[in-house]
């Protein structure tokens, strides 16, 4: 399995962006998958993340503000990011679960793109 995220980048706080999530080697609609997200110094926390029923939650942080969705025709997924803050500048990371809860655990993971919101 192989996830490539892109999208990424700097933007002045108030702006937007949209990160995609390119997977391949695995049937993509029947899992769930998510976004997490690492500043430096701090631990890898849960942003978002949507079942293969596309049920969805969101970290407190980012509710409002961010929106997860699949195109599971394009084995996409995305995260759009609307009213950035500074403090939303970290490391983005996909994830696919092991399964279509989004409960279950993690298997496999992206390689990450930086955010970086400028104030």
């Amino acid at each position: 399995v192989q996830l490539v995220e892109s999208g990424g980048g700097l933007v002045q706080a108030g702006e937007s962006l949209r990160l995609s999530c390119a997977a391949s080697g695995s049937i993509f609609s029947i899992y769930a998958m998510g976004w997490h997200r690492q500043a430096p110094g701090r631990e890898r926390e849960l942003v978002a993340r949507i079942s293969a029923g596309d049920s969805t939650d969101y970290a407190d942080s980012v509710k409002g503000r961010f929106t997860i969705s699949r195109d599971n025709a394009k084995n996409t997924l995305y995260l759009q990011m609307n009213s950035l803050k500074p403090e939303d500048t970290a490391m983005y990371y996909c994830a696919q679960r092991r399964s279509g809860s989004s409960y279950s655990p993690i298997n496999y993971w992206g390689q990450g793109i930086q955010v970086t919101v400028s104030s």
